[in-house]
């Protein structure tokens, strides 16, 4: 029997010796850290009871992922769906609602809600056209191409500097800002729009849903049904470099996958000059500066519908989260950030004790900034939530310079594998149509760093797979593997 081993063990790594396993490999998972998920960790970092994700929470694509519809996610897991998909506080107790149904999204937007309709009702509707559009290497013919162009023509339209005529209330403007600086980028930008639209679209569709108990349940099912099949996992394992890893022998039929930066490919003694120069080249983008709360009751926010989201983008107007932004991208922070927060106790109570709540949120920052951002963090959720610095018992701070150690794929606290720009959208790390292959015989890239990119989606783990088989001669498709 071959063998397969898989450096990192979060969403992608898992997903590729998932379906490796069920293909008849031995699979051996290696994970740096002590507990296995990579970016889908749950851990009581701040008080015992209180349970916080590591990295990822909500969970916008999810379910519409290729991969977890056919390993059965859905039915895995118990899924929170609420009716509010993310929220937009303003100043003067205001608040923009992106909620599951547009309809009364559009009619919370007014004279906007038309535009806004207009912009994301085609894109939810072909949902899985536009998943399969991105979730795969763009060099390729889209299976739904006019999902594909209507895609890329909101995202040209959105990313120009005249989309500030296209949105003109304060709070349709923000709403749409505060999904698209998801993206970790300067703004407007395409890739910024291409984030953002394909967010906003997964709000109106599936809505944004996340794991009853914690993110860590997509890790545990999917180390379940590896273990039912034969592999195995080994945590505290941190891999440095491959000239020291036994893995096996690619004459053999032997497997390496690498849920990585692909600066771990670099150490691989066969590596070609071309290839390592290409990988040299790839460019990581700017850091997540996170805290997490423990607190006495919930957030109070001074609308009462934020109340009710379990994601929150805060930062106030459209003008105010740009200039955050560009801030980051010139290499400062601003006194005002965009804070993305999750509040996931609000239907959850599993997360916190009884009558307490759970609360994380993050800000971008230069790579490798060791800012303590809890204060400014503070003082933008306490802007629009007055009281909330009396909520807090306590809290666990983790610089962007710190994320490296705790997750090694985050270079520089970039959580996105690689800053996500149009180059490296379809680069990414290298511009092939089978990104996922390196020239090194039985060595394949699994992780964000590959497409589709970020996001918790098991894709680039399947893809990476998929690669693996059809080069033995083994091209399983989904539904031979999960059937």
């Amino acid at each position: 029997m071959s063998r397969a081993t898989i450096v990192g063990s979060g969403p992608n790594g898992l997903a590729a010796a998932v379906a490796l396993a069920r293909a008849g490999y031995r699979v051996r998972v290696l994970e740096a850290a002590e507990t296995i998920g990579g970016g889908v960790r749950t851990l009581e970092s701040t008080l015992p009871g209180f349970r916080h994700d590591v990295c990822s929470a909500v969970h916008p694509a999810a379910l519409a992922s290729p991969f977890f519809r056919a390993f059965g996610l859905a039915e895995r897991i118990d899924w929170i769906r609420p009716e509010i998909s993310y929220a937009h506080p303003l100043d003067d107790a205001r608040a923009a609602i992106a909620w599951r149904d547009i309809d009364r999204t559009a009619r919370g937007l007014g004279v906007d809600g038309a535009a806004w309709t207009r912009r994301l009702r085609p894109l939810a509707r072909h949902i899985d056209g536009l998943g399969d559009f991105t979730g795969n290497a763009l060099l390729r013919v889209p299976h739904d191409p006019v999902t594909a162009a209507r895609y890329v023509a909101r995202m040209i339209d959105q990313s120009a500097l005249f989309s500030r005529r296209a949105l003109r209330t304060e709070e349709a403007a923000a709403l749409m800002a505060g999904v698209v600086a998801h993206a970790n980028t300067r703004l407007p930008s395409l890739s910024g729009a291409a984030a953002g639209l394909l967010l906003a679209a997964h709000a109106h569709a599936g809505g944004w849903m996340y794991p009853r108990g914690g993110a860590q349940r997509i890790a545990d099912a999917l180390v379940s049904d590896l273990v039912a099949h034969g592999g195995t996992v080994e945590t505290g394992t941190h891999v440095t470099d491959l000239r020291t890893l036994d893995w096996g022998d690619p004459a053999r039929g032997d497997l390496l996958l690498l849920n990585s930066s692909p600066r771990l490919a670099l150490t691989h003694p066969d590596i070609p000059s071309r290839y390592a120069k290409a990988l040299t080249a790839y460019r990581y983008g700017p850091g997540a500066a996170k805290v997490d709360f423990a607190l006495d009751g919930p957030v109070p926010w001074a609308h009462a519908d934020v109340a009710r989201a379990p994601t929150v983008h805060i930062g106030g107007t459209r003008d105010e989260i740009w200039a955050s932004e560009n801030a980051v991208a010139q290499g400062r922070v601003s006194d005002r950030p965009y804070v993305l927060a999750v509040q996931p106790s609000v239907f959850d109570p599993s997360r916190a004790p009884d009558g307490r709540a759970v609360f994380w949120a993050y800000i971008h920052v230069p790579a490798g900034s060791d800012l303590d951002p809890t204060s400014l963090i503070t003082a933008q959720v306490e802007r629009f939530a007055p009281g909330f610095r009396d909520r807090i018992v306590a809290h666990h701070a983790v610089p962007a310079s710190s994320r490296e150690a705790v997750n090694p794929a985050e270079i520089g606290g970039d959580i996105s594998g690689g800053v996500f720009s149009l180059v490296q959208a379809v680069r990414r790390p290298t511009l092939s149509p089978t990104p996922w292959r390196t020239p090194m015989r039985g060595v394949y890239l699994a992780s964000s760093a590959t497409p589709p990119g970020p996001g918790v989606n098991g894709m680039a783990g399947w893809h990476a797979a998929r690669t693996a088989l059809a080069d033995a001669g083994l091209p399983h498709a989904l539904a031979d593997l999960f059937g």
